[in-house]
């Protein structure tokens, strides 16, 4: 009996070093050499301020950005620490709610925008915390932004061209456009 409580301490103790331990620290250690960046959650670094992830979403109402989805996240809007979707069904009256007071949202800030507003910029994604937008968001809100800060609208079409990430390997995802680095290119193009 002696023999097989010995034995059995030996390998918990021996499992917790290897898989609690010696795995954990291999693993940080082999993506901080290899994919730094992404091993601390692509953070955007601008004049040696932390801005935002890549990953993470961020609200933007100022009708000088673009916006992005919505976010479904507990206490505050993209809340990293409550990722979820809204999990509410389209024939579910709040779900309606919501789209109708963020296309009031937008027409408000653009009432020379078209009736028909891209999906996701009325629903909010399956985390909460989508940073993306679909090129025809980003194209939905180029006059807005354009108007905005006074610029032609080309030069701000330009940037959302520019800014479009592709499908990984041509064939994974959808062509989507990230809000948070269009709109700090944005900012370096300035105001006019």
């Amino acid at each position: 009996m002696t023999k097989i409580i010995r034995a059995a301490l030996v390998s918990l103790i021996a499992f917790t070093i290897l898989t609690g331990i010696i795995y954990p620290l291999a693993v940080t250690g082999i993506a901080q050499l290899i994919f730094p960046d992404q091993a601390n959650g692509s953070i955007i670094v601008k004049d040696g301020k932390r801005v935002g992830s890549t990953l993470i979403g961020q609200p933007f109402d100022d009708s000088k950005y673009f916006w992005g989805r919505l976010s479904a996240t507990a206490s505050f809007p993209y809340n990293a620490a409550a990722s979820s979707g809204s999990n509410l069904a389209e024939s579910n009256p709040v779900l309606v709610d919501n789209a109708k007071s963020r296309i009031d949202a937008l027409m408000g800030a653009d009432p020379q925008a078209p009736a028909s507003v891209p999906v996701d910029l009325i629903t909010a994604s399956g985390s909460g915390l989508d940073p993306h937008i679909s090129p025809a968001a980003a194209e939905y809100q180029v006059k807005r932004v354009a108007a905005t800060r006074g610029f032609e609208e080309s030069v701000v079409r330009a940037l959302v061209a520019a800014n479009i990430e592709y499908r990984q390997f041509g064939i994974l995802g959808e062509p989507r456009v990230n809000v948070l680095t269009l709109n700090l290119a944005l900012d370096e193009l300035g105001q006019k």
